[in-house]
């Protein structure tokens, strides 16, 4: 049976500089924009599960933005639980293509060769790259 196979695209090298630029410009966003907005403070009455930090990581060549959730509770598995709701890959010549976790667990790549500041600006504006 005959089945369209895409041309798989050669892994490009993130530039070190750029690399770490990524990092801070992203740490700088979780710090002021993303921890303010999202991280809840410890609360005895919460019945839901609830963000209690955002921090970046990089994993292959893909850079993640991850929420660290409190599951409140006595009977719960885990008492917390990461989730990683952006991820941004170098698509070569200082731009990013950006994607975000769908409910159905499977990442949507929406955006593509975007700069860093403009992969960051949406990260921040659009409603899918909430924790």
């Amino acid at each position: 049976m005959w089945a369209f196979s895409p041309p798989k695209q050669s892994k490009r090298k993130l530039p070190d500089i750029l690399k770490a630029n990524l990092e801070a410009k992203a740490n700088d966003l979780i710090e002021t924009v993303l921890k303010p907005n999202h991280v809840k403070p410890f609360s005895e009455d919460e019945r839901f599960n609830y963000v209690v930090d955002i921090y970046s990581k990089w994993h292959q060549n893909y850079f993640y933005l991850c929420a660290k959730y409190a599951c409140p509770g006595h009977d719960v598995i885990s008492p917390f639980f990461e989730a990683k709701f952006a991820r941004l890959e170098y698509g070569g010549n200082d731009c990013f293509n950006l994607s975000y976790m769908r409910h159905t667990g499977k990442w949507r790549e929406i955006y593509t060769e975007l700069s860093l500041d403009e992969s960051l600006a949406t990260i921040r504006d659009e409603p899918h790259f909430l924790p």
